[in-house]
């Protein structure tokens, strides 16, 4: 694991409100991580393209799209989740955020770690030899 990527990854997550995600759920771009599994983690098996961990935890259920029950409660209790951004994904737990200094429950910012099943449109600034 990318221990540069683990770490930043961590530091974007925050808490989120359900009211804030709605615009990526009409876009398919919500994905619920089980609450045993590390959030940071599984940010960094999607950016890497790790198909082998990401396909045992949706085989195993451990990361899904939310279901419709899930929905309708979260429309009616306007929850609270942990979230961070691995694009085009909105990765979220049902979890308590713990932060080391509380952070402010904003809208999801445009900053985020790419996945690598995207194609980069950054130049590169390799040098070649």
């Amino acid at each position: 694991m990318s221990e540069d990527l683990y770490a930043e990854l961590t530091n974007m997550m925050g808490p989120i409100q359900w009211e804030y995600l709605k615009p990526h759920v009409q876009r398919d771009a919500v994905v619920v991580v089980n609450g045993n599994l590390n959030l940071a983690e599984v940010g960094v098996a999607i950016a890497t393209n790790n198909t082998q961990a990401v396909e045992r935890w949706i085989s195993e259920q451990l990361i899904m799209k939310p279901t419709a029950e899930e929905l309708t409660l979260w429309n009616r209790e306007n929850k609270q989740f942990t979230s961070i951004i691995v694009q085009p994904y909105v990765l979220i737990q049902d979890k308590p955020y713990a932060p080391e200094e509380d952070k402010p429950i904003e809208p999801l910012a445009e900053s985020s770690i790419e996945s690598s099943t995207e194609p980069s449109t950054e130049p590169s600034t390799e040098k070649e030899e």
